[in-house]
């Protein structure tokens, strides 16, 4: 667990006699020079503020009922705006106050409104491509179409620009989801008006498997940890397409779950444990299908899979005991560029 001090912890050290006095401000000085007080953990009041962020996303964003259509595009737009205007703002006030995390929490939650207000000023300037009443704002978030382009390109741009004045990673977030949306879009757009859901579903695993590469490039190299939201957005989109298409064979099942193990061994070869909890579910859902549909008359089965996961609590609790060991071993097996392409590891 990484360890945090603060300016008190340091003013404690002075008294046992462990730091001179004076050594203790110019720690502290040096200390959030290098940017420790500006990594996320999530302690009690972090968990707050991102919790806070997400409830204003949904509720600016999925949630947002059509009832909000009936108070006016101008009205909208000036809503909107007023928004992200003020909480950008505030989340430079609080940068400049030193608080890093709710800064940036509240600069993601501005990029994530703009398509609202790209959506208001499309229709108060009479650019709306869809025709009156053929599409409101809450269709954004549920439907493929390829006119939601520019709502897309706009939430990319501002996050770019939010991430100049805010330098935080959740803002990589939004910006993500934009991404995956316009994927979608674009290939509805150049390609065919309504995707089936099996052209989606491939779409959102080819973007999510591309979100994963570009996330290991940068994993490591730069000194926040802009990868973890890459991370997470590239595997909701990638297993989630994977999950969502019919496999149409014992065979394509199997390969599914070999897919799924190839997730945890990347939990232990990038030490990254989201990696370990996407692969987990999906052999579970693996072997739910075997219990139900293959298995569903042997007696044999429900003690197999006690003894399984039995096994898997135990190798995790080694795993959590030699995670370093294992990961170091791992990847000392494997060829010289793969090792000099996977990213550093992070203590």
């Amino acid at each position: 667990m990484q360890q945090r001090f603060d300016a008190d912890d340091l003013a404690r050290a002075v008294e046992a006699g462990v730091l001179q006095p004076g050594q203790d401000q110019a720690l502290l000085t040096f200390l959030k020079a290098e940017g420790g007080a500006a990594r996320p953990s999530f302690q009690s009041a972090h968990v707050a503020f991102y919790g806070g962020a997400v409830l204003i996303m949904a509720a600016m964003g999925w949630l947002l009922t059509v009832a909000w259509m009936s108070i006016g595009d101008g009205a909208l737009l000036a809503i909107s705006s007023l928004y992200v205007a003020s909480l950008t703002a505030l989340a430079l006030a609080l940068r400049r106050r030193d608080q890093p995390i709710a800064a940036g929490a509240l600069a993601a939650v501005a990029v994530s409104i703009v398509p609202l207000a790209v959506f208001a000023l499309q229709r108060v300037t009479g650019v709306w491509p869809f025709t009156e009443g053929m599409a409101d704002y809450p269709d954004y978030y549920r439907y493929v179409r390829g006119q939601w382009l520019l709502m897309e390109a706009s939430t990319v741009v501002a996050g770019l620009l939010m991430l100049r004045a805010v330098p935080f990673p959740f803002i990589v977030m939004p910006m993500a989801l934009a991404l995956w949306f316009m994927s979608m879009d674009l290939s509805a757009y150049l390609y065919s008006p309504e995707l089936d859901w099996t052209q989606r579903h491939e779409v959102s695993l080819w973007f999510g498997l591309a979100l994963l590469l570009v996330s290991v490039l940068v994993d490591g190299r730069i000194r926040d940890d802009y990868a973890h939201w890459g991370y997470l957005a590239g595997l909701l989109a990638f297993w989630g397409g994977l999950t969502a298409l019919d496999s149409g064979s014992e065979l394509g099942k199997f390969g599914y779950c070999l897919i799924n193990l190839v997730l945890m061994a990347l939990a232990l070869l990038l030490r990254r444990p989201v990696f370990m909890t996407f692969g987990a579910l999906g052999v579970a859902l693996y072997l739910g299908y075997l219990a139900h549909d293959v298995f569903a008359d042997s007696l044999l089965f429900p003690l197999v899979l006690t003894l399984l996961g039995l096994g898997v609590i135990a190798g995790g609790l080694a795993y959590q005991k030699r995670r370093e060991r294992l990961t170091e071993q791992l990847r000392d097996r494997l060829p010289d560029w793969v090792q000099q392409a996977l990213p550093a590891l992070r203590r």
